[in-house]
């Protein structure tokens, strides 16, 4: 290589070198001057503070004062120095350091000392704008370019008080995979839900367009906000198509893991009509159906979804059919309930006694067409009559105590309301919710908590389809882009045999006592009896009074329904009398009487 080519590098290398150094010391000075405005506010509110400690205590004797003067020197020494400020001390520094060490050493020593003084000094600002940098490898988007510009501090500040927000003032904003976020420091008057009630203003400082998802929520410390401009999903370009190898519901748009919400959960799953609601339970659906251990059970009134499930899931579509299969339910969870061993918490599913989910697909229409279906009872008196019977009581009776025999119920609806939608007593049971768009605010708070909104859990703003909020005590509010699950993939899944009481008793598990049913007049009662007789026996012999059948309700959490199978059994084989005020007891022997 000639000497000309050596030198033409060298210049390469050198102009290559500069443009480098030159793009780092803009950045540094642009990092100065970010938290310059970002803190400098801070000292003013420590000087404020101390002005007040003065007043209190002018004297100087109180750990009041010590305190504030304290914390207004931190405020002032975290606030870094302008770039030409840090230059002219540096200056400075090694002036002073050559003029005191000049006379001891030679001139060549003292200029190889400045030059690495001076050396260490750029690496180490360099080192600190690197640090700073962005390392996430994203290039923004021309609107990105435009809402950053605007989001930093000088920006914000020239423009907030025109825009009615003076007294907020923004950090540095980032750009991540999920879009732009930028803390928000807000002064005494504002409080995170008032920026969000602001929320127009922000977007018109902005210059964000009506559809640009905003999302502002408490800080990670008091007197700070953070927002949120969803202008990119970390799901985008994930295959979305649900498939046996991607089993998860979903994809979460800002971190881009794969969501997942186990067996063995409470849920409700609410979204207003074309959310997505049945889409996003499918992949839900199958694994409550998938194995030898799980069972589906699938109450739906509006006889769509379940016609798609039939083949591999149990699936009540009528009220009467409803309540029947309610009853055996309880009657299941009963039976467990009562053979469970001593010092086991919950029930072990087997294939004969699986896991059994129960799913209730639309929660409205359950609690207005179930509640008052026509039922023939035969009476004490041995006549016939017609009652009115309800599946609500059985189905909140699985709720509270289904869990420990492993029947859990799923609450889907389109109505988000108590006494709408959800009732009463199935809301507090409920351990994960899964919230697609619903129209209101107060919707939102019934399925996602009434501190939602406070934290971040916005389901109202959630575009539509097929985006959800899932909190189950450990996620963030990140929106989940859930997984599509076609009908004819639905349809395509091998058949299962749908769950049934049938035969319970001769496939009783090996260890399990089998559980005999009252079934005919005069047969005595088996040691292990049903479930709901055994509570309800149990319960008149250790009542102060003889109980009414309607007590017995009350005393023993069952439903009208079962109480009354109960009661019947009860009676007809003699174990139980029934006085002529219809109170109910348990006849003793005549040794009994006698002893007594």
């Amino acid at each position: 290589m000639s000497h000309a080519q050596v030198w033409r590098t060298h210049r390469q290398y050198a102009a290559t070198a500069a443009r480098w150094s030159a793009d780092m010391w803009r950045k540094e000075v642009d990092r100065r001057a970010a938290l310059r405005a970002q803190r400098k506010p801070l000292v003013a509110d420590a000087r404020a503070a101390l002005a007040r400690a003065q007043a209190v205590d002018p004297e100087g004797v109180t750990s009041l004062r010590h305190r504030a003067e304290r914390e207004l020197r931190t405020a002032k020494r975290r606030v870094p120095d302008p770039m030409w400020l840090f230059a002219t001390k540096t200056a400075a520094a090694l002036g002073a350091a050559g003029y005191v060490w000049l006379p001891q050493v030679s001139t060549r020593v003292w200029v190889w000392s400045a030059v690495a003084v001076v050396a260490a000094v750029t690496a180490l600002t360099v080192w600190i704008a690197l640090r700073e940098r962005d390392t996430t490898g994203l290039k923004p988007t021309a609107e990105e370019t435009a809402l950053l510009k605007r989001l930093q501090p000088q920006h914000w500040k020239e423009h907030a008080e025109q825009r009615g927000l003076d007294g907020t003032f923004t950090g540095r904003p980032k750009l991540t995979e999920a879009g732009i976020v930028c803390a928000v420091r807000l002064d005494g008057k504002w409080t995170a839900s008032k920026l969000r009630a602001a929320e127009d203003h922000v977007r018109a400082l902005l210059g964000a367009r009506t559809e640009l998802p905003m999302q502002i929520k408490a800080g990670k410390q008091g007197g700070w906000a953070e927002l949120l401009l969803r202008t990119r999903s970390a799901a985008d370009g994930d295959d979305l198509k649900w498939t046996p190898e991607r089993r998860s519901i979903g994809v979460d748009t800002v971190t881009g893991d794969q969501v997942t919400v186990p067996l063995g959960e409470r849920l409700l799953i609410a979204g207003r009509s074309g959310a997505g609601k049945s889409v996003a339970s499918r992949p839900l659906l199958f694994d409550a159906s998938e194995g030898d251990t799980n069972a589906l059970v699938l109450i739906d009134l509006k006889m769509v979804e379940g016609r798609l499930w039939d083949h591999r899931a149990r699936v009540a579509s009528s009220p009467r059919q409803v309540i029947d299969v309610v009853d055996e339910l309880e009657t299941e969870m009963l039976e467990r309930l009562a053979v469970l061993p001593k010092g086991q918490d919950t029930w072990t599913p087997t294939p004969e006694r699986p896991r059994i989910t129960v799913v209730v697909d639309e929660g409205a229409e359950v609690m207005s067409a179930a509640t008052k279906v026509p039922y023939e009872t035969e009476g004490a008196d041995g006549k016939t009559t017609t009652v009115k019977r309800s599946a609500l009581p059985g189905l909140e009776s699985l709720a509270r105590m289904g869990r420990a025999a492993c029947i859990d119920l799923w609450w889907m609806t389109q109505k988000p309301t108590i006494d709408d939608g959800i009732p009463k007593q199935i809301a507090p049971q409920i351990g994960v919710s899964i919230c697609l768009a619903v129209r209101t605010p107060a919707e939102a708070r019934v399925v996602l908590g009434e501190d939602a909104q406070a934290k971040g859990w916005n389901a109202d703003e959630l575009p539509v389809p097929g985006v959800a909020l899932i909190r189950d005590g450990k996620r963030k509010p990140d929106p989940v882009q859930v997984r599509y699950m076609d009908k004819a993939v639905v349809i395509a899944l091998p058949d299962r045999t749908p769950w049934t009481r049938t035969g319970v008793a001769a496939t009783a598990t090996a260890g399990t006592p089998a559980l005999a049913l009252v079934k005919d007049t005069g047969t005595e009662l088996a040691p292990e009896r049903d479930g709901a007789v055994a509570r309800v026996l149990k319960a008149i012999e250790t009542a102060d009074t003889p109980p009414r059948q309607r007590d017995l309700v009350d005393i023993t959490g069952l439903s009208k329904g079962a109480v009354s199978k109960a009661v019947k059994a009860l009676t007809t084989g003699g174990t139980v009398t029934r006085s002529l005020d219809g109170r109910l007891t348990i006849p003793r022997d005549d040794s009994d009487a006698a002893a007594a």
